[in-house]
């Protein structure tokens, strides 16, 4: 009986993990704007291989994930769900295989399991961790529907106790759980934080000093984007009274909310110009719900006309 109930167990607990680590990479790539050069067993494949078969590993573990959740029971028959029972151990015996051809061939990358928390070159508890794993999923492969218990407390004790067991048995083998531990008591500096182009024009996009001061731009187009310690600083090229002028956008380097501010400079003097009374509205369909926008590359030249300065009278939206 209780080797049947730790059979149950694998299913759900599989299904966990590799959700989990599809999540991890997600957000990964959400934080980072892409993918690294090395991520994990992609290291061992050539440089224009990396981003598909990464995109492929992340399909892969959604797909079996969901999967074993959705024929744990009765829904589509056996067939399906021996089917991907076998697919989840076959896919944890060829991950194994990669770690040891990874650990033997490129000691220096981590195993990429779970993304940003797995940068630590893999080891032999990472190997362990995964064998383990390809266990756990062969256990399932002839296992019939389940199903909740009866209404029991000893029942349902034993399942959560069997469940902890197993997870502590992952944790002491997950470098993770260390690397997690770190990050909770570590704050990392804003000078420090890699926030992507993108995520930065995305909420300058979002803010109302875009609605407001969009009318005065010639183009959505930045002019020049650069960064300096914790701001980024974009300019649009704009008009003011039939002269060009540079709209200067400086937004602060953070994921959520971050503060923006804005300065409107001549384009042939570098000095700073006042804010019209009341900006004209902006009837262009173009302009009212910008599109994405095709920047140039971020680089280190700052835009035509002097810096924006703290005592230049400035637009802010925190």
């Amino acid at each position: 009986m209780i080797l049947h109930a730790i059979r149950e167990v694998q299913i759900p607990l599989l299904a966990a993990m590799l959700l989990g680590a599809c999540a991890a990479k997600l957000a990964q790539v959400l934080k980072a704007g892409g993918l690294s050069e090395a991520f994990g067993p992609t290291a061992l494949f050539p440089v224009n291989m990396r981003r598909p078969v990464a995109i492929g590993i992340c399909v892969v573990e959604f797909s079996l994930g969901l999967g074993l959740i959705l024929t744990a029971g009765d829904i589509g028959g056996r067939v399906p769900a021996t089917a991907f029972r076998v697919a989840t151990f076959l896919f944890f015996i060829v991950a194994t295989c990669a770690l040891i051809e990874l650990r033997a061939s490129r000691a220096d990358v981590g195993c990429g399991c779970f993304g940003d928390f797995s940068t630590a070159p893999v080891s032999l508890r990472t190997l362990a961790r995964s064998a383990l794993l390809a266990v756990a999923a062969f256990v399932t492969v002839n296992l019939g529907p389940i199903g909740l218990p009866p209404f029991k407390a000893a029942a349902y004790a034993e399942l959560l106790g069997i469940l902890a067991a197993e997870l502590l048995i992952i944790g002491a083998m997950s470098p993770e759980i260390g690397e997690g531990l770190v990050r909770l008591g570590y704050s990392e500096p804003c000078e420090l934080q890699t926030v992507p182009s993108g995520r930065t024009l995305a909420a300058l996009h979002r803010s109302r000093l875009w609605r407001r001061h969009s009318a005065l731009m010639t183009s959505t187009v930045p002019a020049d984007i650069w960064r300096e310690l914790c701001w980024r600083y974009v300019v649009f090229p704009a008009s003011y009274s039939n002269r060009p002028a540079d709209l200067v956008f400086a937004v602060f380097l953070k994921y959520r909310r971050p503060t923006i501010r804005a300065a409107l400079v001549d384009a042939r003097t570098g000095q700073t110009l006042p804010w019209p009374e009341t900006p004209a509205r902006n009837w262009l369909p173009w302009r009212s719900a910008p599109v994405p926008l095709s920047r140039p590359a971020e680089g280190t030249a700052q835009s035509p006309g002097a810096p924006v300065r703290a005592d230049l009278p400035v637009s802010t939206d925190v």
